[in-house]
């Protein structure tokens, strides 16, 4: 699966976690990777157990209801330097670099795993939250696929 340039937004800001989901799935949906209706399935998973990965990563991504809605596999990137908080007050869980998936079949547990992995180095996360340049954010996720 290619990341592409049009997938990437940086240096966003979001008023609260749904409006930085739905700007996920819009990237999505824009790339043809998704219906709308999955986007609506990744405000509803974020509901049932929260998005929110640790070390400043969130990964939005449909309910196993939603898999109908997806016709390929994909990943979107934002970039939200002042952060969104997905925590229940201001002071928790707060992610500054969401990444919105889509995956035929399972792919997208795969997906899920290497995007994992890669954040589970904070330093890894401060580098993408850092990047000024959607090519920079390329580079450092090329490592994921």
């Amino acid at each position: 699966m290619e990341l592409m340039p049009e997938m990437i937004l940086l240096d966003q800001e979001y008023a609260n976690k749904e409006d930085a989901i739905r700007a996920c799935g819009q990237l999505l949906v824009d790339a043809g990777c998704v219906e709308p209706g999955y986007v609506d399935a990744m405000i509803e998973r974020n509901k049932l157990v929260s998005v929110y990965m640790g070390n400043f990563i969130a990964i939005p991504h449909g309910t196993d209801e939603a898999k109908h809605y997806v016709k390929k596999s994909g990943i979107s990137v934002i970039q939200v330097p002042t952060g969104v908080h997905f925590g229940k007050d201001d002071t928790e869980d707060v992610a500054m670099v969401l990444f919105g998936i889509a995956g035929i079949g399972n792919e997208h547990l795969d997906i899920l795993q290497k995007i994992a992995i890669f954040c589970s180095d904070v330093e890894n996360v401060v580098k993408l939250a850092d990047a000024k340049t959607k090519e920079e954010v390329m580079g450092y996720l090329q490592e994921v696929e």
